[in-house]
């Protein structure tokens, strides 16, 4: 099928056949490159807001293990943890 329609073709009509081809191959590429570097791009500002997250609960959890120690010196109980 395929083999046919080319060896029906002249030369210059084979290369331009394949160069149209390769070109529709070249913009999937460039599609799918496109793709990717936007997940790419998504993947690296959910990172660093993840980061800023947890980063905000240590300092919490710090906080709240500083005042649980302190209310159990005033209260004169021992903490379960």
């Amino acid at each position: 099928m395929a083999l046919d329609t080319i060896a029906q073709l002249s030369p210059e009509e084979t290369a331009l056949e394949i160069l149209n081809q390769l070109g529709a191959i070249g913009k999937w590429l460039q599609a799918i490159g496109i793709i990717f570097l936007l997940w790419l791009i998504f993947q690296v500002t959910n990172f660093i807001i993840n980061g800023k997250r947890i980063s905000k609960l240590n300092s919490i959890e710090n906080r709240l293990e500083t005042l649980d120690k302190k209310l159990n010196k005033l209260s004169g109980t021992k903490s379960s943890r």
